[in-house]
């Protein structure tokens, strides 16, 4: 199958498509025949300030390389301008098929000096935009009784990361969101499924690189171009990856990773019942070697990209 046409005849919605992983999807899927919803308010990396030129930038591209794209400069964080959003595709293009969930702010401080601000910040782009414009959406998908979504998680949410409380909470969020919005929309041949990315972008340039062990890691993460991401992206939105929902991928370089979901991995029983001293007594030494370790990302994705 040729990615050229991949996505023939359909019409995609791109969040935070202004610049890094959000446009070389949109470009990708564009040039795999859909048309773009463009949407970016052009925020800088902390949300503050808004411009919509990199959003015009982005449309240049899909239009010199010979295809259609519209742009919404609506924040994803309200209902309300989600919603304007989706209407723009529709304005735009007729319809909607694809919502690829990508827009996002960074506001990493370590847990115990996280205000309240840099909390809500990051969950209302994330999480809360990852809804409102999925759930915009669902009634056009319902009704045509096709559609798929494509959200990004990320690492720092499946596995950890020092510093982002909120960044991890609402990444591990929308992994959730995704599976139950599979569950719900899969008798209307709906999709749902995430995409932890790596890639060096303007998400990942706060990342110190002071000593010489961070500027090592730095030059490794610069080595993951956003572009690798976008051809999983393109796929996943595409009726060839229509048997593929509630998944949860990894892109990193040239490796493609199919991510565990929580199951359990052991138990302990006994038919009188527990007490807290029977639990450490007997209950968690019987646990204690498959207790899951104190990682991070870094540390489980330990190996450089190829």
């Amino acid at each position: 199958m040729q990615t050229s046409n991949m996505l023939a005849g359909k019409v995609a919605l791109v969040t935070g498509a202004g610049g890094g992983i959000g446009r070389e999807i949109a470009v990708a899927m564009a040039t795999a025949g859909a048309d773009i919803l463009i949407n970016d308010i052009g925020v800088s990396l902390t949300g503050e300030g808004g411009s919509g030129s990199p959003a015009e930038q982005t449309k240049q591209i899909i239009e010199q390389r010979g295809g259609r794209a519209a742009i919404s400069t609506e924040s994803v964080s309200e209902w309300a301008s989600a919603k304007r959003s989706v209407e723009a595709a529709l304005d735009a293009f007729g319809r909607i098929d694809i919502v690829v969930n990508n827009a996002g702010i960074l506001r990493d401080v370590i847990f115990h000096k996280m205000s309240p601000e840099d909390w809500l910040a990051v969950i209302n782009v994330h999480l809360n935009g990852s809804f409102f414009i999925s759930r915009a959406a669902a009634e056009h998908f319902r009704k045509q009784e096709s559609g798929a979504y494509v959200h990004m998680t990320s690492t720092s949410g499946l596995v950890g990361n020092f510093g982002q409380a909120n960044y991890s909470a609402a990444k591990l969020g929308i992994t959730a969101l995704s599976k139950s919005i599979a569950l719900d929309m899969a008798r209307y041949n709906v999709r749902s499924n995430c995409i932890a990315p790596f890639a060096w972008s303007r998400m990942t340039s706060s990342i110190p690189a002071d000593t010489p062990e961070q500027k090592a890691r730095v030059a490794k993460l610069q080595q993951m171009t956003p572009d690798k991401n976008a051809p999983l992206a393109v796929y996943l939105a595409s009726d060839a990856a229509s048997h593929v929902s509630g998944q949860v991928f990894a892109a990193r370089m040239n490796e493609i990773f199919l991510m565990s979901q929580s199951r359990p991995i052991r138990s302990v029983h006994r038919s009188e019942g527990w007490t807290p001293d029977l639990i450490a007594e007997h209950g968690m030494p019987a646990l204690k070697a498959s207790l899951l370790p104190l990682d991070r990302s870094p540390d489980v994705f330990s190996w450089d990209p190829v």
